[in-house]
């Protein structure tokens, strides 16, 4: 044996050649591979198919949720809460009563107008009479006046007379008596002409005089205008005590208690509205063949057995970043587009348990069918 021969044997990594295939190996081979081809070639054929038929001309995203209208309920007048009727999630009826506060104020506030507004009712009739009065009496008194001036002035020429005549008489023939008498009827009768004319002067007011009773009328009516209005805002805030459902709804983040003083304006809860429906924050690359009543199946993330369908309702005219506080200024700096988000509106139609509802917020996955035009 040759030393090759020994190495060989005594080194057992030493490479093997190994024996060529033969023509039916290699046949068998050949055909593995063919066979391996097609099958991929016909699992792609068949998930090719499977997109046209279930998945070309849908789309979806995760960045949707459940929306609805949260009213929020604030009161309108201060006061302590005397009546609490309404729990946390408690499904109320429009009209029905979520809170009371202390009536005791607001009722004697009524009271109080009530009063002021007979008052006012009174007076204004008061000054009715008067004006009506005046309209009579004012033209009278200036007809009685005139006359009177009359008379007086009658009275004073004939003392003025009498007076004359004493002083052209020889005061032989009269006596001092006489003529101071005379004297003093003329006076007199001079003083009663003055009183006469200043009388005759107030009548001629007249006019004026009914002006100022029917102006009287008129500040008594805006009075009693506004005593009927004051007395009505009593009323509206003795009704403001109660708080009450403006329409069906369950109530949410109540945060008032039995006894709390409450003031105007303050949220005392949100009543959320039976109608819910899906905000969809779809990329503006995905809206191109989207159009208002396309199917939409919906998944709830909270409810996995839950299988909704709806219905595309609108697509808001602008993107979510367009309608924030603080819009981005793409005019200046640097500019990086970014892809941008438009909510749309989808209405559920079917597949909610009779008297179930979901919770506004909940993480939903829509996914629309843009194959109907």
């Amino acid at each position: 044996m040759s030393e090759s021969t020994r190495g060989d044997q005594g080194n057992p990594q030493a490479p093997q050649e190994k024996p060529e295939p033969t023509p039916q190996e290699r046949r068998k081979r050949r055909r593995i591979l063919i066979i391996s081809a097609v099958a991929v070639v016909f699992v792609i054929i068949l998930v090719a198919i499977w997109y046209v038929i279930f998945e070309k001309g849908r789309v979806s995203t995760d960045d949707a949720y459940t929306d609805g209208r949260s009213v929020s309920m604030s009161v309108k007048v201060a006061g302590y809460v005397s009546r609490l009727a309404v729990n946390d999630n408690q499904f109320v009826r429009a009209g029905d009563l979520l809170l009371e506060i202390d009536p005791r104020d607001y009722r004697n506030s009524v009271e109080s107008a009530m009063g002021q507004l007979a008052q006012a009712q009174a007076q204004l009739a008061q000054a009715r009479l008067n004006a009506q009065v005046a309209r009579t009496a004012r033209p009278s008194d200036l007809t009685s006046a005139l006359a009177n001036l009359e008379s007086a002035r009658a009275s004073y020429d004939r003392a003025h007379a009498d007076a004359q005549r004493q002083r052209m008489v020889d005061p032989r023939a009269t006596t001092r008596t006489l003529f101071d008498q005379a004297t003093t009827e003329e006076r007199a009768t001079a003083m009663q002409v003055r009183e006469a004319e200043a009388r005759v002067s107030t009548a001629r007011l007249a006019p004026q005089n009914i002006a100022i009773a029917d102006a009287q009328v008129h500040a008594l009516e805006a009075a009693l205008t506004s005593a009927t209005a004051q007395l009505s805002q009593s009323q509206l805030n003795l009704g403001y005590t109660e708080l009450r459902a403006p329409q069906d709804g369950r109530v949410t983040r109540r945060n008032v208690e039995m006894g709390d003083y409450v003031t105007p304006g303050q949220t005392v809860l949100d009543l959320v509205t039976p109608e819910i429906w899906v905000t969809a924050n779809f990329k503006e690359s995905q809206l191109a063949d989207m159009r208002p009543g396309q199917p939409v199946a919906i998944t709830v993330d909270a409810y996995p057995h839950l299988k909704l369908h709806g219905h595309v309702d609108s697509i808001q005219m602008g993107s979510g970043s367009r309608f924030t506080a603080f819009p981005a200024e793409n005019a200046t700096g640097n500019f990086v587009k970014i892809v941008q988000r438009v909510p749309v509106k989808i209405l559920i139609d079917s597949g909610m348990p009779d008297g179930r509802t979901l919770p506004l917020g909940l993480s939903v996955n829509p996914t629309v069918d843009e194959r109907t035009r």
